[in-house]
């Protein structure tokens, strides 16, 4: 394996020639919301619904093949739904109460994700990646981190998997804890290897930790309550709706069979099916340990930073009950511009976490469209009407499958968890025999793992989707890929283990 110098410009300074995109992939998004909405709606479902549902499919394939940036397609995917308000957002008994503006309600609509408070998180994990990288804190823990584990990449991807199991009980914010503070520190390891974001050379060490990252986060957000915030939503939601309660301990022990295994299996089964090319080698780890006695001792702004970063996790992890992770993440930005650590216009000039929180801002109210127009509650009833003649536990899997493959359509798990959980739990409850409380609670425990699916599944994942190291090809065929061994394991490991356990 060569030794890459640091700093090292790029192969060629000369940019590709731009070859432009294939035509297909522009139409075909079109054409299918356009097959979509020609198809008369099914029964019983409102007609403005299965428009809007046209248009959300026409922005999800668009998102997949991506015939422009994703948040070009989220945008005008709002965009257009404003635009058709009338037909596609608002219910006939809506547009015809007295003074009521459609095309002002959708816009208000429309705007409404750049309001959620995961996405100015998402966006504040960008600025922290930031700092460390302005500072050489994230140069000098990720030099630290290869030259005690860097020999084998596949040592680096259980380093950070771990990395984030110690921190899941704690950091009830998955952005927080995976966004904020392991990808902050992470994206400094591939440049070591000569690995760069929207290259071919992204594919040498970086795609594999980015993965292994991501889906580590997934794994440890089911594995603990406290590690993700929807988890404490769905148990209130649980309590109130099917009068069934758990505690930290049994959510634990229902989840840790299948969370230990996967934990286990993730940097193995990426090291199989997304293989990075530099497999090991002793001479990065040497010029590591060469490059940080060059560093010499932690600067000033490295320590700084280092404080801030401590009392953003410190918030995370004991503040919940007065401060949102959000308003937690904006103090810490605003106490690094007043101390320098980065300037405003390092902010301003920040493309990536501009574009990402616009484009996860519109797929946010995307997704929030699909609940208002009565689409989640029409697909909710039309699952329970078909549930009749199926054994409890042939129901429970089915549930419990078609609860986590909806998270398609939805781009935060809290929505998932607001507009369906109360709804599953409704159609379990009229199937005779079935075991609510295993039932609530294999609901429950799906939530960290359904984050996988797509690259707007969860907090983190724009994050390292926009990191540059996971192409949107890659990242949906990894999610669905990873989405079936996650479920399978939860289904054949876990649902027998919950039983036996009672």
């Amino acid at each position: 394996m060569n030794t890459p110098s640091p700093g090292s410009p790029p192969p060629s300074s000369i940019p590709a020639p731009d070859t432009g995109t294939p035509l297909w992939k522009a139409l075909l998004p079109i054409a299918l919301a356009v097959v979509i909405a020609l198809i008369p709606s099914p029964q019983g479902m409102p007609q403005h619904a299965w428009y809007f549902f046209a248009i959300f499919a026409g922005v999800i394939v668009g998102l997949m093949f991506e015939p422009l940036p994703g948040g070009a397609i989220g945008f005008i995917g709002v965009t257009l739904v404003v635009v058709l308000a009338p037909w596609v957002l608002f219910s006939a008994e809506e547009l015809a109460k007295p003074g009521f503006k459609p095309f002002n309600a959708a816009l208000s609509w429309g705007l409404s994700g750049f309001s959620n408070t995961t996405v100015w998180l998402i966006f504040a994990a960008f600025m922290f990646a930031m700092g460390y990288e302005k500072t050489g804190l994230g140069r000098r823990i990720a030099l630290l981190l290869v030259k005690s584990m860097g020999r084998r990449t596949l040592t680096l991807g259980y380093a950070v998997t771990i990395a984030d199991t110690l921190l899941a009980p704690f950091t009830p914010s998955n952005t927080a804890r995976s966004g904020g503070t392991v990808y902050p520190v992470i994206r400094n390891l591939p440049a070591l290897y000569d690995s760069r974001p929207n290259d071919p050379s992204a594919r040498r060490v970086g795609s594999y930790i980015m993965w292994v990252a991501i889906a580590a986060t997934c794994v440890t957000s089911s594995m603990f309550l406290t590690a993700l915030a929807p988890n404490l939503l769905a148990v209130e939601l649980v309590n109130k709706t099917a009068k069934v309660s758990f505690t930290w301990a049994q959510w634990f022990m229902a989840f840790a069979p299948v969370g230990i295994l996967l934990l286990v299996l993730i940097p193995l089964v990426t090291y199989w099916i997304y293989p990075p090319q530099v497999k090991q080698g002793d001479e990065v780890p040497a010029w590591a340990g060469a490059e940080l006695r060059k560093m010499g001792g932690f600067s000033a702004r490295e320590i700084e930073l280092a404080i801030l970063v401590v009392v953003a996790l410190a918030l995370w992890i004991f503040g919940g009950d007065f401060m949102n992770a959000t308003t937690a993440a904006m103090l810490v930005i605003s106490l690094m511009l007043v101390l320098k650590v980065v300037t405003w216009d390092d902010v301003t000039g920040n493309k990536a976490a501009w574009n990402t929180l616009a484009w996860f801002a519109t797929l946010v109210a995307l997704a929030d469209g699909l609940n208002r127009t009565g689409f989640v509650k029409w697909f909710a009833d039309y699952v329970a009407a078909h549930m009749a003649g199926f054994s409890p536990t042939t129901a429970m899997l089915l549930l419990v499958l078609i609860f986590f493959f909806t998270h398609y359509l939805f781009a935060s798990v809290t929505a998932h968890v607001t507009a369906l959980l109360p709804v599953m739990l409704a159609v379990g409850s009229t199937i005779p025999g079935l075991n609510m409380p295993q039932y609530a609670l294999a609901l429950c425990l799906t939530l960290g793992i359904m984050g996988i699916l797509t690259p707007y599944a969860t907090g983190p994942s724009p994050v390292y989707y926009g990191s540059g190291y996971l192409p949107s090809a890659d990242y949906w065929k990894l999610g669905a890929v990873f989405g079936v061994l996650f479920i399978a394991a939860f289904m054949l490991v876990g649902l027998p283990w919950m039983k036996m356990i009672g």
